[in-house]
């Protein structure tokens, strides 16, 4: 995938920056992944804690949505992410 530089403009810590690539390789068409926190921090080398903060970051910032998702049973599943841009725009 291309990454235009207006993820830059954006003014994010280091870590938002790393956590948005990373979602965006991992999104497909539709713009959308759900990789768990914890593949996200041992794929990326951070702790859970500051993967975290930089999804509460990129939210924000507008950057992603996030939404709950459940198994048939009622239990947790890990969350959906859908990858957005202020202004209408969905490429980054």
């Amino acid at each position: 995938m291309r990454f235009c530089r207006e993820i830059y403009e954006y003014d994010l810590p280091h870590r938002a920056v790393s956590v948005y690539m990373y979602l965006s390789n991992r999104a497909g068409r539709k713009r959308e992944c759900f990789p768990s926190v914890r593949t996200i921090s041992e794929e990326l080398h951070l702790s859970k804690s500051t993967v975290f903060r930089a999804l509460k970051d990129l939210e924000i910032a507008g950057l992603i949505e996030r939404e709950e998702r459940f198994r048939p049973c009622g239990g947790r599943s890990s969350t959906l992410y859908k990858l957005k841009m202020k202004g209408g725009k969905s490429n980054v």
